[in-house]
């Protein structure tokens, strides 16, 4: 059974343009985009990518939708978890193509297990699976990185002090230009460290 999602957004848009794996992530659950620091948004894989990583985690261990999900969020540290709405189309594409089929299941959710042509895809397609893994492995060491204690507490203290000192009625636009300023240093300064 196929669910219709893929490929949906290039028949109606084009295609997407998919840059190098970069910086400036933000997690969100039950979202496939990843925030690049220009400030735009881009797809973490794109749907073949996202295919053949969900055949390699499916090699390792019979798998259902939602441990899928978990396993990535795993692999990332908690920093990407893909949405349910790219994971069972992705499953429906790979199940068509006679790469996974239905496995035993002990529980009522449908478990997935790799075939002889899944086993043959992924291992013409090793060097890329290797490059997608360290991919996922990256994000999670940028993650535990930007995500530590003292960072987190000092973001939160920034935002708090912009709120506090910019929600009031009379703020100039000398004051937004003096913050502003002082944010570009600090960055600059964080950028040449």
């Amino acid at each position: 059974m196929r669910f219709g999602f893929e490929g949906h957004h290039e028949r109606r848009f084009g295609p997407r343009k998919h840059g190098k794996f970069g910086h400036g992530h933000r997690r969100h659950f039950g979202r496939s985009w990843m925030d690049d620091r220009d400030g735009g948004r881009r797809r973490l894989f794109d749907s073949a990518e996202l295919r053949l990583l969900l055949l390699k985690l499916i090699s390792d261990q019979p798998r259902h939708g939602y441990d899928l999900i978990r396993a990535i969020e795993e692999l990332t540290g908690g920093a990407y978890a893909p949405s349910p709405g790219v994971v069972y189309p992705a499953l429906s594409v790979l199940q068509d193509l006679g790469h996974i089929e239905g496995a035993e299941q002990e529980s009522s959710r449908k478990a997935f297990s790799i075939t002889q042509s899944g086993t043959a895809d992924l291992s013409a397609n090793a060097a890329q699976v290797k490059s997608l893994l360290a991919r996922l492995t990256a994000l999670a060491a940028t993650r535990e990185q930007t995500d530590s204690a003292p960072i987190r507490r000092a973001m939160e203290n920034l935002r708090s002090v912009l709120r506090n000192r910019l929600g009031g009625e009379n703020v100039g636009k000398d004051t937004l230009y003096e913050v502003a300023a002082i944010l570009d240093e600090a960055a600059q300064r964080i950028e040449r460290l």
